[in-house]
């Protein structure tokens, strides 16, 4: 270990800061957060760092550097561009036994400034010692993300009720099993949903039982989005991290279910036409069930469960049997899709509307109101219509939209197995008995499909269906 990691306690404390420009606005900035007086010399000073001073109390002192400026002072920071002056603050602050850090110049620090994630009270400093500070970074950027910012209101609360623990549960071990299930429970999931005094009030009732036993678990409804696990929330990834449990159905990819917690049950209750591995009672009844014994139950949905995912219907259960829940939105299917080939859902010059439309219809009838779907400047994006696109295609002709409109076909979107199918009403569905594009798929059609090959970017951004590498493989032999 090359240094030691401490936190100073700086709040109403006199810090010096040598230098005015960028560098030395960086650093007033943290230090401002932490409370400190900061005086700040300097020939000239940046007009922000001048208005941070005024704000929180500090002092400009224009002119150069002298030793006299130590004086009271606690932690002095070195941040210009001269070397000799910077040499001199360190052996200056050295030579009274004062912390220094002279920015980008590790031999002359007594302390570096780590990469800092803050979720105050909780704050997570980390340091490469000066050696990397942009892979430090970099890091942080990854706690970030994992990290939700109520941790912070998490923090808080607890610190509010620590003496009311301590004076209800004697010894540190009875207060350590609490404040481990406090934490990584419901109390702590109300403050990531927002509910502050929902929070307070269980944490309350759980001080008052005098433990934080057995509780009735919570149901997660979280959005899986289509594909491609780096189109995940935060939000899911972290329930996902934390759950007992996990129902997914057939479209979750198996990179997102490999984001789920190790030691986690995963249960499939996929649906594919006519045929359930599950019925949908069965599934809102295991919701339930797991709830019930305590559970942290995640139901994992392709896309967005409020989007043909049959999510209201789950959460209708799930309130009448008094079960708390959360949803978590997701990338729906159309979004990534039409993003991922290139098609924009709406443009100014072709469409200013878009219709999401379900292709599952009801023994292959034609219950649609095709009359809204035919309307001028609208693109309409079905889901799971690959069954019924001839119909689909048939329909809205039959009901005024030209054959020759364009319809594109987006098989496995986001994934490195996206595939691309360009035609028009009048000769898509025969291209798809040719071209077989497996599901899942969605179905664009409108002018907005022109833009495809302009404007395609993941993949070859090919307007035909892209080969496998099985036919590219046989591609290559027969060239041969």
């Amino acid at each position: 270990m090359d240094y030691l990691p401490l936190f100073f306690d700086l709040k109403g404390r006199q810090v010096l800061l040598v230098g005015g420009g960028d560098v030395a606005l960086r650093k007033a900035r943290l230090l401002a957060r932490a409370g400190a007086l900061i005086s700040v010399v300097a020939h000239e000073v940046d007009p922000e760092l001048r208005e941070l001073l005024e704000n929180h109390h500090g002092q400009i002192i224009i002119g150069g550097y002298h030793s006299v400026l130590l004086d009271d002072k606690v932690l002095v920071i070195a941040a210009t561009d001269d070397e000799r002056v910077n040499e001199s603050v360190h052996y200056d602050a050295v030579a009274r036994a004062l912390p220094v850090n002279v920015v980008d110049n590790p031999p002359l620090c007594t302390f570096v400034f780590p990469a800092i994630v803050d979720r105050s009270p909780i704050v997570i400093g980390i340091s490469s010692g000066g050696q990397s500070p942009v892979l430090a970074r970099l890091l942080r950027a990854r706690l970030e993300t994992l990290i939700p910012s109520g941790y912070s209101r998490l923090g808080q609360l607890v610190g509010r009720f620590r003496d009311q623990v301590k004076a209800r549960l004697g010894s540190v071990g009875e207060r350590r099993v609490f404040w481990e299930k406090v934490l990584q429970g419901q109390v702590a999931e109300r403050v990531f949903a927002g509910q502050d005094e929902a929070a307070e009030r269980l944490l309350e009732e759980q001080i008052q039982a005098g433990n934080a036993g057995h509780q009735v678990g919570e149901v997660y409804l979280v959005g899986a989005g289509p594909g491609d696990p780096e189109l995940l929330t935060f939000k899911a990834l972290r329930l996902m991290q934390q759950a007992d449990i996990v129902f997914y159905d057939r479209l979750v990819s198996a990179e997102v279910l490999d984001l789920c917690r190790r030691d986690a049950d995963l249960v499939y209750v996929g649906k594919q036409r006519d045929n359930h591995a599950v019925p949908q009672e069965g599934i809102n009844q295991l919701l339930i069930d797991h709830a019930r014994a305590g559970k942290r139950v995640v139901r994992l949905k392709g896309g967005d469960p409020f989007i043909f995912g049959r999510g209201g219907e789950e959460l209708e259960q799930l309130k009448e049997a008094g079960i708390p829940f959360q949803v978590v939105p997701g990338i729906t299917a159309a979004s990534a899709c039409s993003t991922y080939s290139g098609i924009p859902l709406t443009h100014r010059q072709y469409a200013q509307s878009v219709r999401f439309v379900t292709g599952q219809l009801k023994n292959r009838g034609s219950e649609l109101n095709y009359a809204e779907l035919v309307h001028p400047n609208q693109t309409i994006v079905f889901y799971m219509g690959l069954h019924t696109l001839r119909t689909l295609c048939n329909g809205l002709v039959a009901h005024g939209k030209s054959d020759t409109t364009p319809v594109a076909i987006v098989s496995k979107g986001t994934s490195a197995e996206q595939q691309i199918l360009i035609g028009t009403l009048a000769d898509i569905a025969d291209k798809q008995d040719q071209a077989q594009l497996p599901a899942p798929a969605m179905i664009i059609v409108g002018e907005v499909v022109e833009l495809q090959s302009k404007l395609a970017w993941f993949g070859d951004g090919a307007a035909a269906p892209r080969m496998n590498l099985a036919q590219q493989t046989r591609a290559y032999d027969e060239q041969l």
